[in-house]
């Protein structure tokens, strides 16, 4: 039976309209995933690496775009006001290989700043910023070579104790020279910091525990003596006058006994 000649035309215009539409879609997503940020500059294969590459240099940026390309490799953010690292930042850029975030005025990288990127991220670049502390939940795995020069780090026992949980390149570390330290007399100050031997800056926050722990234990030790001291004058109370009872029941029977006397007596 042959069909309406209406009818195969309708279909067949339907049909192109979804393909139509399909191909659309995927341009489009396509165009989202490799387009450029806003002000900024891309290019593919801009050195030896190769990759897509977005240059956000120089923009007076205060916060990090929002268009970045998923497929970036190489981005540079230096030269900007940047503050802080928010959470989850770099979350969709599964293939950022190098990160450079040099020369702005970051004092902030917040736990999971590079979330997402301890696969991927070979050189990592937070020089000349306004670091003063590193937290180990803001890297969560990143093992890339870092460079941490030219920030003014304040050396104490919380710096001291993060690098153990760091997972970065320990060359990377040795960027990390101390403008300040606490204890102020520590000689760590304008030395790198891992190099520093038998620099111990949790030597005050050690003191202080053994002087609590010292306190606490001569409180109750006074606690202990008090209740003590209480109890014994307590109970030597309580003794006297049960031993004064004691001593007025033998007077009470002999009257008892002398009653009884006279009573057969008489």
């Amino acid at each position: 039976m042959l069909l309406p000649s209406g009818w195969l035309l309708r279909h067949c215009v339907v049909m192109w309209l979804l393909f139509h539409s399909l191909v659309l879609m995927t341009l489009c997503f396509q165009h989202a995933a490799t387009s450029c940020s806003k002000r900024c500059y891309c290019s593919d294969n801009e050195d030896a690496f190769g990759g897509k590459a977005m240059r956000c240099s120089n923009l007076h940026l205060t916060e990090i775009p929002q268009d970045i390309p998923n497929d970036t490799q190489h981005l540079y953010l230096d030269y900007n006001l940047l503050t802080s690292i928010p959470a989850n930042t770099f979350h969709d850029l599964p293939m950022l290989a190098e990160l450079d975030l040099s020369h702005n005025e970051l004092a902030l990288l917040e736990p999971g700043a590079f979330r997402g990127l301890a696969a991927s991220l070979q050189f990592l670049d937070l020089s000349s910023n306004q670091l003063t502390t590193l937290d180990p939940d803001a890297f969560e795995g990143v093992t890339a070579r870092s460079n941490f020069t030219g920030n003014p780090w304040h050396c104490d026992c919380k710096l001291q104790t993060a690098f153990p949980h760091l997972d970065l390149e320990p060359t990377s570390l040795t960027g990390i020279i101390c403008q300040t330290s606490e204890p102020s007399d520590s000689a760590a100050q304008g030395v790198p910091f891992l190099l520093a031997k038998d620099l111990d800056l949790c030597v005050v926050l050690k003191k202080t525990t053994d002087v609590a722990m010292l306190v606490t234990m001569f409180g109750w030790f006074t606690m202990v003596i008090s209740y003590l001291v209480y109890y014994v004058r307590h109970n030597q109370e309580d003794a006297r006058r049960h031993l004064e009872y004691l001593k007025s029941l033998p007077s009470r029977q002999g009257k008892s006994e002398e009653s009884s006397t006279i009573s057969t007596v008489v």
